[in-house]
C-alpha cells in the first residue's frame, strides 16, 4: 500500500504521470481540418496525378499533394521538407507507408503554389527532389528494406536496386496510365521485413550458399547453443573438431536442411552467409492486399535468380520493365497484375513475357491452412 499512501491511485494509473516512454498519441499531430472532420468524410477524388481532394459531409474540402521520397534521408533533406511544410501547410505533413510525403491544405491555390515550388527544387545532378505522383493507376513509390546500408544478413542491396528500378519507372510515377495500381517492393533477404510477398512485383534478395563456418572463432565469439536454437530448420548443430592438435568446440551445418535465412549469423558472427557469387535477386509477381475483384494473393516466383550487378542492376531493371510493359499492354482496366495473370493463365503469362519456366519456380508448400483458413472477406458459407 506504499504506492497508495504516496498518492498513487490504482483506479487511474496514468493520472498525473509524466513519461517520455514511447511515442505521443497520433491524433495530437492531426491538422485542425483533419481532426475536425475525422469519421465524417463523404468521398474523395484524384484531381490529377499526385493531387487528391477529400470532401467532408459538411462540405469542407482538403487537398493533398503526394510527393515521392527516399526511405533513407539526410538530416538536411528532412529539414528542407519541414521548411516546405511550415511555408505552405502550417507545419503539417504526413508520410505514407510507401515512403511518400503528403502535404495537405484547405486551399487549392496554396497546393498549386506548393507544386510550382516543388517542381523548381532539384538535386545538383538535375533530378527532381520532390516528384509529384503515386496516386491511382500508377506505379507508386517502392517500399524496401535495409540492404547493404544497415542490415547484417542481406543478399542484395535495397537502396541501389530500388533507385535503379524507379529511375526506369519514373515516368509511370507521375502518370496514371497503368491498367490498375501497381505496387513494387524489395526485400534484401528472404526474411522479408518488407511487404514483398503481397506486392504486384516483389524483388527478393536470396542467398544460394549455406553459411561459412569460422572454426577458429566460433567458440570465442558465439554462444553455440543459441546459434543452434536460432535455426528454424535444425540445420545448425554443435560439434567438436581437432584444430592445431587440440579439440575445439565449433558448429557444423547440414547443407541439405539450410534455407539460407541467416538467422544463425544473427546469433553468431562466425557464421557469415553473404557471398558475392551466390547472392542475387528473385522476382515475384501477382501479390496484393486488396480485396477488390479477387481475394488477397501471395506473389509467385517467376524469375528464380538474377545476379547482383551494382551499381545499376541492368538485368533486374530490364526484367522488371519488360514485365510491366507486357502487363500494361494486355490487362483490362482495373485489373491488377495477379488478376490478369490468373485470367489468362500462368502458362500464357510466361509465353507473353518470354520468361523461362524452370523447375525452380515450382513450390512444394503443403500447408492445408492455406486452403482452409478464412483468408478474406470474400468467402461464402
Amino acid at each position: 500500500m506504499a504506492f497508495v499512501s504516496s498518492g498513487y491511485n490504482p483506479d487511474k494509473p496514468m493520472e498525473g504521470r509524466l513519461s517520455d516512454i514511447g511515442p505521443r498519441k497520433y491524433d495530437e499531430f492531426y491538422p485542425p481540418f483533419i481532426a475536425k472532420n475525422k469519421g465524417n468524410w463523404e468521398y474523395h477524388e484524384i484531381l490529377e496525378p499526385g493531387l487528391l481532394m477529400h470532401v467532408a459531409k459538411n462540405g469542407d474540402r482538403v487537398y493533398t499533394l503526394r510527393v515521392g521520397a527516399a526511405r533513407l534521408m539526410s538530416v538536411t533533406h528532412i529539414r528542407e521538407i519541414c521548411d516546405i511544410a511550415d511555408t505552405y501547410c502550417d507545419g503539417y505533413l504526413r508520410f505514407t507507408t510507401r515512403n511518400n510525403i503528403e502535404f495537405m491544405s484547405e486551399s487549392l491555390e496554396t497546393i498549386k503554389a506548393l507544386r510550382a515550388d516543388l517542381e523548381k527544387r532539384k538535386f545538383k545532378g538535375g533530378s527532381n527532389k520532390f516528384p509529384v505522383g503515386g496516386t491511382g493507376c500508377s506505379i507508386s513509390n517502392i517500399v524496401h528494406t535495409q540492404g547493404w546500408v544497415h542490415c547484417h544478413t542481406p543478399a542484395t542491396d535495397a537502396s541501389g536496386p530500388v533507385k535503379a528500378v524507379m529511375d526506369e519507372m519514373y515516368e509511370e510515377f507521375g502518370a496514371m496510365r497503368m491498367p490498375a495500381k501497381l505496387r513494387i517492393a524489395l526485400a534484401c533477404c528472404i526474411n522479408m521485413c518488407g511487404a514483398v510477398h503481397c506486392s504486384d512485383i516483389g524483388l527478393v534478395g536470396i542467398h544460394r550458399k549455406p553459411p561459412m563456418v569460422d572454426h577458429e572463432w566460433a567458440d570465442r565469439l558465439c554462444e553455440i547453443p543459441l546459434a543452434v536454437a536460432s535455426c528454424p530448420t535444425a540445420a545448425v548443430r554443435p560439434t567438436r573438431i581437432e584444430r592445431n592438435g587440440e579439440k575445439v568446440n565449433t558448429i557444423a551445418i547440414k547443407n541439405e536442411r539450410c534455407m539460407y535465412c541467416g538467422n544463425c549469423y544473427t546469433m553468431c558472427p562466425a557464421l557469415p552467409i553473404s557471398d558475392g557469387e551466390g547472392d542475387g535477386i528473385a522476382v515475384m509477381v501477382g501479390g496484393k492486399v486488396s480485396n477488390r475483384i479477387s481475394m488477397p494473393k501471395f506473389s509467385k516466383v517467376v524469375v528464380a535468380y538474377i545476379p547482383n550487378e551494382p551499381p545499376r542492376w541492368p538485368t533486374l531493371v530490364k526484367t522488371v520493365r519488360h514485365i510491366v510493359e507486357v502487363y500494361a499492354a494486355n490487362a483490362k482496366k482495373y485489373e491488377r497484375l495477379g488478376d490478369w495473370a490468373e485470367r489468362i493463365g500462368w502458362e500464357r503469362f510466361f509465353s507473353l513475357t518470354g520468361l523461362a519456366f524452370t523447375p525452380h519456380l515450382i513450390d512444394d508448400f503443403r500447408d492445408p491452412a492455406y486452403y482452409t483458413w478464412r483468408q478474406s472477406t470474400q468467402f461464402k458459407f
